[in-house]
């Protein structure tokens, strides 16, 4: 009977333990839950809830072109981000040059950097009063300005590409960092040609990093809003700028609930796809990504 006692006397102790998860839940609740509910609420309709206006925002030309542009955005500035970011990432993990280590702290810096600050750069130099643009028109007296890339699908990629390249850097430069140099050096000294090198040693070393770098940068890039917004390109509009416009310049909370729902939707869909991507290459080099 003793014994017995004693083994069942941690069992308050262990119940007042799990009480600590309350404040943590309260807090999700209060900050997260209950918006998302008043979000999901109000995008069946206030007076006579129910799926015909879901029906009718996801069937209309505006969202799936607001759908299409988003796709088409992110998975091109995504791509762009892997190839640019494996190249930078080669050329200054395996090529010496003087300034190496202050190049990857300039890629720090640009991750803690708001996006809009390089969408005001690229106005600066790209833009139709830009720099380039100036500089061009002046130069060869031209009446026009002979570069507008900028404000169009095209100049939104690659502000993109610009803001999350990096994101593709950190975890790639952080994995070269770990891979045994003698490899490389006895595939040199055996007469392998450094694509050859970069294909069969380096490359499937950073896989981990890249699909899951790439999985992140793909759930940051479709909901991008800040840059779709600055650049203002033409006939240019993405998900998030769509809830914009319906909420706060339309006015029409319905549509904008509705669209929400969707964005949210399709982002929890490619945030499962990050944990799935680290979950799979797991062990030690998951760390670094």
């Amino acid at each position: 009977m003793a014994e017995a006692a004693i083994a069942a006397a941690p069992a308050p102790r262990l119940r007042l333990d799990s009480l600590w998860i309350a404040p943590p839940l309260l807090i999700l609740a209060v900050l997260f839950f209950y918006p998302l509910g008043l979000i999901v609420r109000a995008s069946f309709g206030e007076d006579a809830p129910s799926l015909a206006t879901f029906e009718q925002v996801l069937m209309s030309s505006r969202f799936l072109d607001g759908l299409y542009h988003t796709i088409v955005i992110a998975v091109s500035a995504t791509a762009g981000c892997l190839v640019l970011g494996f190249i930078l990432s080669l050329v200054i993990a395996f090529v010496p040059f003087p300034g190496a280590k202050m190049a990857g702290r300039v890629i720090d810096t640009v991750i803690a950097l708001p996006t809009f600050l390089v969408t005001l750069a690229f106005t600066f130099i790209y833009g139709s009063a830009g720099l380039l643009n100036e500089t061009l028109m002046h130069v060869f007296s031209l009446d026009l300005p002979p570069i507008d890339f900028l404000y169009s699908q095209w100049g939104v990629i690659l502000a993109e590409m610009t803001v999350y390249t990096p994101f593709i850097m950190r975890p790639l430069l952080a994995t070269f960092s770990t891979i045994d140099q003698a490899q490389i050096e006895v595939a040199s000294s055996l007469g392998a040609r450094p694509l050859r090198i970069v294909r069969q040693i380096i490359l499937p070393a950073s896989l981990p990093a890249l699909v899951a770098g790439g999985s992140l940068c793909l759930l940051l890039t479709v909901n991008e809003f800040g840059i779709v917004l600055f650049i203002g390109a033409k006939d240019v509009i993405t998900l998030p700028l769509l809830i914009y416009s319906k909420a706060i310049q339309e006015f029409d909370y319905t549509t904008a609930c509705v669209i929400a729902v969707v964005n949210v939707v399709l982002s929890l869909g490619l945030y499962s796809l990050y944990r799935l991507a680290i979950a799979h290459f797991g062990g030690r080099r998951a760390g670094l990504v």
